[in-house]
């Protein structure tokens, strides 16, 4: 006897969508099938109608804690993820206190989300300019990816030279993990902004002209050119612009391990947009221009941009509405973490009438490829933890704040209108979310270790 037994669905993978039928036993998939035949289990979902895809990973997330819980914490971001169809994350080392730059910070943030998250996690480990010595130590405690900076960063971390950089991944070289860079050239964008506030020049045309896509681009070439000498695997995060993309994809047309995400507000959203709604908008590297955004999504198409991640950086109302009078003073970041899948759902399969397939590749399977998860997490596949979202695919939907389970319900993506809602999310086997109402107490998550798959 099945635990649980989901029927009648389309299932949604790499390659395509079937009709068929997904027996769970002990947290894992153990059956999938085109007939439902005579089955008998403890649990029946009709799944007729609705799309059940791998669960989603979200590869670049900010929960802030421990440290900064004010912006947002674990339990209200991982409720927000598993409302949203993320199964798995993969939380970055920034806005912690202490962050985990050690063998110690990180086992103790681990603990953290193992007492308080609702759905699974792994961790990147963060590298900054005094913990190259313990790039080893992170490695070993099953940190996913180690996090750098190169353009301007909080007063928390701290950015990297070059030559800090090239030692870092020399070392990561050897020990086969991947490096996760912010490819800003700080440079470029201290110039921009030191002059710009010398002349009181403080709106958002400001702000993004301090940030041009030159500096992505150097920034970026800079990495491919240390990663061609090191022979090191890195990840370029949140790409904007179609020229970035361009540099990356001819990296891999090298023979480069290169990989790289985009996010949804650089797919959905423009520099007008930004003009005209104000800071909640504001993120780095900046939303670009329509030209731009609709340009970008042929790397996406084509597989250029593997990942699709929210780059989750809450705030609280009054860190946004600083810069009302002065763009400079707004928190830099963009809530997305439980509206990606809904958003990125909408855009590809109802505008664009792309096969679903494309979206279970840049948010489940590629995700859970790049950063070791595979063949645990990922994919609807034998053996494989039973993490499964379950969507209605024509059920219209309004991005309300008062729908949103963040800490801090505000999000550019308020007001955003689509059809496709995630009505159920299993967690290795277990329903963690069920049409608004959470099935699970806090601390069912767990971690997710990259070493021991």
């Amino acid at each position: 006897m099945f635990d649980l037994i989901i029927k009648g669905g389309c299932l949604v993978g790499i390659d395509g969508t079937t009709l068929g039928t997904i027996g769970i036993k002990s947290n894992k998939i153990v059956l999938i099938s085109k007939d439902e035949g005579n089955l008998s289990a403890k649990e029946v979902i009709d799944a007729s109608g609705k799309l059940i895809f791998p669960g989603m990973i979200d590869c670049h997330v900010h929960l802030n804690e421990p440290g900064f819980e004010w912006r947002e914490d674990i339990l209200h971001g991982t409720r927000s993820a598993a409302a949203g169809g993320i199964t798995t994350i993969i939380d970055m080392p920034l806005q912690n206190t202490p962050s985990p730059i050690t063998a110690e910070n990180f086992r103790a943030k681990a603990r953290l989300l193992n007492d308080k998250a609702y759905v699974d996690f792994a961790l990147w480990g963060g590298f900054i300019d005094n913990n190259l010595g313990h790039l080893n130590d992170l490695y070993g405690q099953g940190a996913a990816s180690l996090k750098v900076f190169l353009g301007p960063v909080s007063s928390d971390y701290s950015p990297l030279d070059l030559g800090l950089l090239r030692a870092g991944l020399q070392q990561a070289a050897k020990l086969g993990i991947r490096i996760g860079i912010h490819c800003e050239d700080i440079s470029i964008i201290r110039q921009e902004e030191s002059n710009a506030q010398k002349e009181g020049r403080n709106n958002i045309a400001d702000y993004l002209n301090s940030r041009p896509v030159i500096a992505e681009i150097l920034a970026v070439t800079n990495v491919i050119e240390l990663a061609k000498e090191t022979k090191a695997k890195v990840h370029i995060c949140h790409v904007s612009h179609p020229d970035v993309a361009e540099v990356i994809k001819k990296a891999k047309a090298a023979g480069l391990d290169v990989t790289a995400e985009t996010c949804s507000h650089y797919l959905i959203f423009n520099d007008d947009i930004f003009k005209e709604k104000g800071p909640l908008f504001k993120c780095a590297p900046p939303i670009r221009s329509e030209k731009e955004r609709e340009q970008l999504w042929a790397y996406v198409l084509d597989g250029t941009l593997d990942c699709l991640a929210s780059d989750h950086s809450p705030c609280a109302p009054a860190e946004k509405e600083k810069g009302l009078s002065d763009i400079w003073q707004a928190w830099t970041g963009i809530s997305g973490l439980q509206t990606t899948f809904q958003i990125m759902f909408n855009e590809m399969y109802h505008k664009r009438k792309l096969n679903p397939a494309l979206l279970a590749k840049v948010l489940s399977y590629n995700p859970s490829r790049v950063f070791g998860l595979y063949p645990r997490k990922g994919a609807l596949r034998l053996g494989s933890d039973a993490d499964l979202v379950i969507v209605n695919p024509e059920t219209p939907w309004n991005v309300e704040s008062g729908d949103l389970f963040y800490k801090n319900p505000i999000s550019a993506f308020v007001g955003t209108q689509g059809k496709g809602i995630v009505e159920k999310t299993i967690i290795r086997g277990e329903i963690v979310f069920d049409q608004g109402i959470f099935k699970v107490n806090e601390g069912f998550g767990i971690f997710i270790n990259p070493r021991m798959m």
